[in-house]
């Protein structure tokens, strides 16, 4: 793994206010996610966390999530606020006779990032989660070798201990931990294993049937892998839903932008997801910029 000369910025505690909230309440709650999202949720424990995602027919995200148990019969998923709203919606068609009351819970909820020496147990595995202060702390994967953690508490809650870290800081060490949060500009644009769920975590093949499950599982099993996620950088400022294009072509695009931040030391980073051909190819370019792409810090599932 290349560790950025900036990394050492990311340690303090950031407002996450681009996140939001949706509860999940009721004696079928992890019952009925498992039948709509990636993971499995029947065997949730109460020091464990999910990362999932909710896909359509076809396999598409709808949106992602981190997930985790809020009580005996409550689970928060947390996940982009811009999108949150619509998929509270769609969510809340499949409810039918099952014992979950689905909500908006952001208003109730304040969300921190912790970086650095602000993540109590640095050591921990991705997707562990533990009481901390007055909230509830779900380790991520880490950015660069900095240790990261997603805190919730209630709304009325002190913050976690820390220094302040300027939230677009966090922003930029989400595109560096490789793992993409899916918001409303790129939704049905990826398939999970397009942004690498399966490698970390995001998708259970084992479990019942979910939106989306056959394709899913046919991408993986059958070796029909043709796009993953890398992170990349550029020059220029790039954002979510960009269309990426190799040298000299400009009617079909290899790949699209995920998710991007401004670098610390200059350019732009971004999480994005391209034909593996492409990627192997190079000469990339987003905007007519040039793209350069750099190592994953995590390995990949291999396809079967």
């Amino acid at each position: 793994m290349i560790i950025h000369p900036m990394s050492q910025l990311l340690n303090g505690v950031a407002p996450l206010p681009h996140l939001g909230v949706i509860r999940a309440q009721g004696t079928d709650a992890a019952a009925f996610l498992q039948g709509q999202l990636t993971q499995d949720f029947a065997l949730l424990g109460p020091d464990e966390a999910r990362l999932a995602a909710f896909c359509n027919a076809k396999g598409r995200m709808l949106a992602s999530f981190v997930a985790w148990r809020h009580g005996e019969d409550e689970i928060l998923l947390v996940c982009s606020r811009d999108l949150l709203a619509a998929t509270l919606k769609r969510l809340s068609m499949f409810v039918l006779r099952a014992k979950v009351k689905l909500a908006d819970a952001s208003e109730e909820f304040a969300l921190y990032g912790l970086a650095g020496d602000a993540v109590p147990a640095a050591g921990a595995a991705p997707w562990t989660l533990a009481a901390l202060g007055d909230g509830q702390a779900v380790q991520l994967y880490p950015a660069d070798g900095q240790a990261r953690a997603l805190w919730a508490g209630a709304a009325s809650a002190a913050a976690p201990a820390g220094a302040p870290l300027d939230p677009a800081l966090w922003q930029w060490g989400e595109v560096r931990s490789g793992i993409a949060t899916l918001s409303a500009l790129v939704v049905e644009a990826f398939v999970p294993q397009m942004l690498n769920y399966e490698s970390v975590g995001g998708v259970n093949f084992r479990k019942g049937c979910y939106p989306g499950q056959e394709v899913v599982a046919r991408s993986q099993f059958r070796g029909t892998l043709k796009r993953r996620a890398f992170i990349a950088h550029a020059g220029a400022p790039l954002s979510a839903g960009q269309e990426v294009f190799p040298a000299g072509e400009t009617e079909q695009p290899a790949g699209v932008v995920a998710q991007a931040a401004a670098a610390p030391g200059g350019g732009w980073d971004a999480i994005v997801s391209l034909q593996l051909s492409a990627a192997q190819a190079g000469g990339l370019q987003v905007g007519g910029a040039p793209l350069a792409l750099l190592p994953l810090p995590y390995p990949l599932l291999a396809d079967i």
